[in-house]
């Protein structure tokens, strides 16, 4: 427990004492309270004897005989001896409790009334009065008979009964009324007995009735009060605010209830002693009257008196329960705003300031203004509940040191934050403005090589001409950045407190910068003056040298100019004379490249800077050219997507067109969220540092994936514009926009972005060979071209039509070209008519993960651009069933395709070497995968059906090779082959059954289960089928380049083998045409025989070698 807890603990048990003396004062009020009630309430209440005393057994008139006595007058009743002696008894108590309660001791005189009665009835009520009267009987007054015959019986019978009645109680006999004055003064008996005193039985039990009813409710209120109060007293507090609400609503409501009940029974009790004056003011002779007067007074002020203490009581209990809660709640606030407050410094701790780029800095910038934002809301409310701790404060809270206490630690909270929030923001500042001085300053240095290289030689030459750069040289140096006058050493002291080693050094590669460029411009200064100061024709300083003729006469970026420019200048050092041959000369370079409508410069210091330049220049363009497509989309979404819900343009707009919305602009904005919210973001991060731009196009990989489906759209987009192109709505939105073209170029864009980002990590990647990014940037520049090929495939696989299956259940497309197709059938109805097909079928294949689809292509109607290619399907082979060779005699550029174990033979001439070879590594791949499949499912199950027949030792089965082909067939179209397999051929085949022959289906599995991988080249001779060592060879084929280390070779072409490097390529010296590059062996084995030797010893003529197949099960 902490201190603030041990503190709240002490303050609450100060404002509990202070509770417990309210409550004590109400324990006092209602014990006075209870006292007056025994006093004036009597054991027996008149409900138990009232149908008695309504029948007038006996009553109390209220008249007083000597010594104060109290009378009891037992009138003239003719049921008197059949009422039993305990209600009797009751109704003799009653009568004298009432006296006895208000004056202990008192004495009673009974007047027992029997005038018209006999001695018999007098003398059996004398001995019940006897045998019941409780009280200090004092007097027995008996009115006897009045008849003649009654009175002398009585008399008779009293005197020889005197004695017994004597002993027992005084008895009196008197006989009349006047007899009775003498023992009781006139005004205290009642008219029946010839008095004065106003007495009516009915008011009397109605006001008795009252007065009982008004006690025993005053006891109840009582009791209520204190055991409510016992109960505030005894409540104990709880954690839970929600419990604190319920106790209060409760406790209100029971006090408002009880409220309730008082001021009903105050009403009462005020009724009742209205009455009691009333009947005082009549009669002062009633003195019973006064003494209930004076009781019920009394009852009243004590109830008021207990009811102030218990307002006082529950005043201080409510107000400690509903400080508490408010204390709980603010507890509760101050705790959430402490973990609120904790986060936030947690996130300021954490936001670093190192930065080393101006990009980083204006992303920390961003970062710090978003957390001092989140931070400003947060000590905003830190500061409500602040100045709600003031407000409980100034109300007298019982826990003001504790609410203090939190305010000044929120208080000091806030303020921490505020000032390390104010520190991070200032140092970034000048960090920002330090880096913006260094940007600018490399700006200015970049715009003086651009000054000095855009200098034609032809203009300066002539002395105006001299005079007229030297003034735009002056001009240029007017313009200089004010950091540049101030060295390092000055600058890093202005900024000392953001310095790190990375800016230092940054600092110091600026001004080396601006030493170099002082240099040139010097130099060239020098040069000018004194072309300036000569009248003679003047030196030619710099010879332009074109390494690409121009088209253009000017040398400025333009993007109508269509082929690249490139200008040398070579500048002497400033003091030296101007040699094209000093060794210390500096060389600048400025390339013009207009076929991509963009411009890339380049300076050289020595030759060191120059790369690091120019990948800056093509990742500016990157970052440029991006900001402008991010805002080309968002024209077109806005322009004419969202142009469509425009009331205004309903009119213009047909209504079919607005429900093709999503056709005619693909999934643009999902393109347009991801550049403008990430990507763009992406590449502004890696400005100062070109190459992570690869890692972050392969971060965002999937996500270009969107493209597949946009161009997958195009050609739907395109069909529903030429069918709406001139609408109005689309006229006068491209004239609000001011677009000089029209919507079809623009949904271009994004099929036009993508081609362009290749090119540009094509430049970076060539600049940045031995960078560390360089991996990054080669498998950036692979997944992009990996995209576009998936593009193209998935935009030629839509035209497919005839296909009656789902084309999506056959996987993903891999590869798709045009090719010659030959077909030939081993038997069947189709043979004779393959014999008279000699000319090859032009089909276009598509390959999927799961069949290979052979189609027709066709053109569609249309003309010009509108003429759109389709594949109309022609059949298909399951992969599961395919097998393939992977050279056929005669033709390198051919291989085969056979089906159904050679029951179908497919043999397909490629455009090229290198399309058959890629066409072939992804066959090889798909059926190496499914030989994988069959072999693991085999040794899951255990199933070994059949003997293998064990394949002779891989000396003897070199010239094998293994393959698996299936019964699983489709139809198609058939030819005759026109290289039949020769019994010896076939001898070189292994051959497994299809799956009606499933004993054979393992057949041959261990010559794949070794160490080796399935179907590597290097597994065999028939494999591997050249063993290349260095030396010269004569190439049988062409080999286009492929990649920017590779080169051609031409049939004919004498090559010299160098040696093979680690990635199992060969660096091959093209002898006849003095180039040298690697190639693939997969390449060379193709193209290669021995020329030094004139033998195949080492090298088998390739047409000769034997059939490479591969198949799957």
């Amino acid at each position: 427990m902490g201190p603030a807890s041990k503190q709240e603990e002490r303050e609450l048990e100060e404002e509990s004492k202070r509770e417990m003396e309210g409550y004590r004062c109400l324990l006092q009020a209602g014990f006075q309270l209870e006292s007056t009630l025994q006093q004036v309430t009597v054991p027996l209440s008149l409900k138990e004897v009232r149908g008695y005393i309504e029948k007038q057994v006996a009553y109390l008139s209220g008249g007083r005989g000597e010594d104060s006595s109290v009378i009891i007058t037992l009138p003239e009743c003719s049921a008197f001896s059949d009422i039993p002696e305990e209600a009797l008894a009751k109704v003799f108590t009653y009568l004298t409790l009432i006296p006895r309660a208000r004056q202990p001791g008192v004495k009673f005189i009974v007047i027992l009334d029997r005038r018209l009665d006999t001695w018999a009835s007098i003398k059996t009520a004398l001995a019940r009065i006897a045998a019941s009267f409780p009280g200090n009987l004092h007097l027995v007054l008996v009115l006897r008979p009045t008849s003649f015959f009654h009175r002398t019986v009585t008399d008779i019978g009293f005197r020889f009964s005197q004695e017994d009645f004597m002993l027992k109680m005084p008895v009196v006999m008197l006989s009349s009324v006047t007899d009775l004055l003498r023992y009781i003064d006139e005004n205290q008996l009642t008219s029946e007995f010839g008095g004065t005193l106003d007495y009516c039985h009915s008011d009397w039990i109605v006001l008795r009735t009252a007065i009982e009813s008004f006690a025993v409710t005053v006891k109840d209120i009582a009791q209520m009060l204190q055991g409510f109060g016992t109960e505030l007293a005894e409540t104990e507090l709880c954690d839970d605010g929600k419990a604190i609400e319920y106790l209060l609503e409760s406790h209100t409501d029971k006090y408002r209830k009880l409220k309730d009940a008082i001021r009903s029974v105050s009403k009462e009790g005020r009724h009742l002693l209205a009455s009691l004056e009333t009947s005082g003011k009549e009669d002062d002779s009633q003195w019973d009257v006064r003494l209930d007067w004076e009781t019920v007074q009394r009852l009243l002020a004590q109830l008021r008196d207990m009811e102030s203490a218990f307002d006082g009581f529950f005043e201080k209990h409510h107000l400690k329960l509903h400080q508490y809660l408010q204390l709980l709640r603010y507890e509760q606030s101050f705790q959430e705003m402490e973990l609120c407050l904790e986060h936030m410094v947690g996130q300021e701790r954490e936001l670093s300031i190192s930065v080393d780029t101006l990009a980083q800095t204006e992303q920390a910038l961003k970062r710090l203004d978003s957390l001092e934002s989140n931070a400003q809301e947060v000590m905003s409310r830190a500061q409500i509940i602040i100045l709600h701790g003031h407000q409980l404060s100034a109300g007298h809270h019982y826990a003001m040191a504790l609410i203090m206490q939190r305010c000044n630690e929120l208080r000091h909270y806030c303020d921490s934050l505020n000032a390390a929030l104010k520190t991070k923001h200032t140092r970034l500042l000048q960090t920002h403005q330090l880096l913006l001085c260094l940007g600018q300053a490399q700006t200015w240095c970049d715009d003086g090589a651009y000054l000095l290289a855009n200098q034609l030689v032809d203009k300066y030459q002539s002395k105006e001409g001299a005079q007229a750069a030297l003034r735009d040289i002056e001009r240029f140096l007017e313009g200089a950045p004010s950091m540049l006058s101030s060295g390092p050493d000055i600058l890093a002291i202005e900024y000392e407190a953001v310095i790190t080693p990375q800016l230092q050094a940054h600092i110091g590669k600026t001004f080396a910068k601006h030493t170099a460029v002082q240099q040139m411009i010097q130099s060239r200064q020098a040069c000018l003056r004194k072309l300036a100061d000569k009248h003679v024709r003047p030196i030619q300083l710099v010879t332009p040298r074109a390494e690409n003729p121009p088209r253009s006469k000017s040398p400025l970026f333009s993007p109508k100019h269509g082929d690249g420019l490139k200008f040398t200048f070579d500048l002497s050092l400033p003091g030296k004379r101007a040699s094209r041959k000093s060794p210390n000369s500096r060389k600048i370079e400025v390339m013009h490249d207009y076929q991509e409508s963009r411009s890339c410069v380049s300076y050289v210091l020595d030759g060191e800077d120059s790369p690091e330049v120019l990948k800056r220049h093509v990742m500016r363009e990157l970052i440029e050219t991006e900001r402008i497509y991010v805002e080309e989309l968002l024209s077109v979404l806005l322009g004419y997507r969202a142009e469509m819900d425009n009331p205004a343009q309903s009119a213009l707009l047909p209504p079919i067109l607005r429900s093709k919305r999503d056709v005619l602009f693909g999934n643009m904005p999902e393109i347009y969220n991801f550049h403008s919210r990430v990507f763009l973001q992406d590449l502004e991060g890696c400005l100062e540092a070109p190459e992570s731009v690869g890692a972050c196009f392969l971060e965002r990989k999937e996500s270009f994936q969107m493209y597949e489906c946009y161009c997958q759209n195009k050609p739907r987009s395109e069909a529903l514009w030429r069918q709406f192109s001139d609408c109005g709505f689309f006229q006068e939105c491209q004239k609000k926009l001011e677009h000089k073209l029209g919507l079809d170029s623009y949904l271009l864009k994004p099929v036009q972005r993508l081609t362009k980002y290749q090119l540009l990590l094509k430049e970076l990647l060539k600049y940045s060979t031995d960078c560390e990014g360089s991996s990054d940037l080669q498998g950036a520049l692979t997944a992009m071209l990996d995209l576009l090929k998936s593009v193209n495939d998935s935009m030629h696989q839509i035209a497919i039509t005839g296909y009656e299956g789902e084309i999506c259940e056959l996987g993903r497309v891999l590869m798709q070209g045009s090719f010659s197709v030959w077909i030939s059938h081993k038997k069947g109805p189709t043979r004779m008519k393959e014999l008279a097909r000699f000319k090859p079928m032009q089909r276009h294949l598509f390959l999927y993960e799961r069949a290979l689809l052979f189609c027709k292509r066709r053109e569609e109607h249309g003309d010009g651009s509108d003429k759109t290619p389709s594949y109309s399907f022609k059949h298909c082979l399951k992969m599961t069933a395919v097998g393939i060779t992977e050279n056929v005699k005669g033709d390198v550029k051919k291989f085969e395709i056979w089906y159904s174990g050679r029951e179908e033979v497919y043999e397909v001439q490629a455009p090229s070497v290198e399309v058959k070879m890629a066409w072939l590594n992804e066959l090889r791949r798909i059926l190496t995968n499914q030989q994988k499949l069959l072999r693991d499912e085999a040794y899951q199950h255990g199933q070994m059906i059949g003997h293998m027949q064990l394949p002779p030792p891989l000396s003897e089965s070199k010239q094998q090779r293994a393959s698996v082909s299936s019964d699983d067939t489709e139809s198609g179209r058939s030819s005759p082959d026109p290289q039949p397999h020769s019994p010896k051929h076939q001898h070189n085949r292994k051959s497994w059954p299809g799956a009606h022959h499933s004993v054979d289906i393992c057949e041959g599995l261990e010559e794949w289960s070794g160490g080796r991988e399935a179907f590597h080249p290097s597994d065999t001779e028939e494999e591997v089928l050249v063993q290349l060592s260095p030396g010269r060879y004569k190439a049988l084929a062409d080999c286009l380049q492929n990649g920017p280390d590779s080169i051609t070779i031409k049939c004919g072409d004498v090559i010299q083998l160098q040696f093979e490097d680690n990635k199992g390529r060969w660096l091959v010296k093209n002898l006849s045409r003095r180039q040298e590059g690697f190639i693939a062996v997969s390449s060379l084995q193709l193209i290669l025989v021995d020329s030094s030797r004139g033998h195949t010893s080492r090298l088998r003529d390739p047409v000769n070698l034997k059939a490479r197949k591969l198949s799957s099960p």
